[in-house]
């Protein structure tokens, strides 16, 4: 298989069943920002951080990819003229969600309350996860826009909802485990 195909040189690309669309197309720019979330996500695992953070970062990056196909297939083409799904693999879904709820809720356990906003930074890692988080949050924006003209999946729109929760939660934990200072946001006085 070739890595170039040419059939994308006039500025259109495929959606999953065929679809022809302009590569600036909101199907596309949101399933391009959950690609660009998930090489961010990326940065976080190729860390020094404990092994099981970088296990569940492997397995979200695989449901990302879920996601992104998910998105990649308009509502029209999800079913084959066969009757079966064209998406021949487990989608994202509530356990999806539920998996991230329970990493989130185990990583609070371990921090203290929070009193303040939170500045990003303190450590390289603590970095990337709030980029991330960005990027997650703008993958969320798109998606809903996306919603808005032609429906997707709610579970997608959950699960970028609560891995934006995850990753902020993710940078507070990395912030004790590195043992780096948490930079609170003090605004200055008048």
């Amino acid at each position: 298989m070739k890595i170039y195909t040419k059939t994308g040189d006039n500025g259109t690309t495929g959606l999953f069943g065929g679809t022809r669309v302009k590569k600036y197309n909101l199907r596309i720019d949101s399933y391009g920002t959950v690609d660009e979330l998930n090489a961010y996500i990326g940065l976080i695992k190729d860390q020094e951080i404990n092994p099981k953070i970088k296990k569940s970062l492997l397995k979200i990056q695989n449901d990302l990819f879920t996601l992104g196909a998910m998105l990649a297939t308009p509502p029209e083409k999800e079913t084959l003229k066969s009757g079966k799904e064209r998406l021949n693999i487990p989608k994202v879904d509530v356990n999806s969600i539920e998996f991230l709820e329970n990493e989130i809720d185990k990583m609070d356990e371990e921090l203290p309350q929070m009193t303040h906003f939170i500045l990003p930074g303190g450590h390289q890692a603590v970095s990337f996860c709030h980029v991330a988080r960005c990027v997650c949050r703008r993958a969320e924006r798109l998606s809903v826009a996306l919603n808005d003209e032609e429906s997707i999946q709610d579970d997608i729109l959950k699960y970028l909802n609560r891995l934006s929760d995850y990753l902020f939660v993710l940078a507070r934990k990395l912030t004790k485990d590195l043992q780096v200072e948490e930079i609170k946001w003090i605004p200055e006085k008048k």
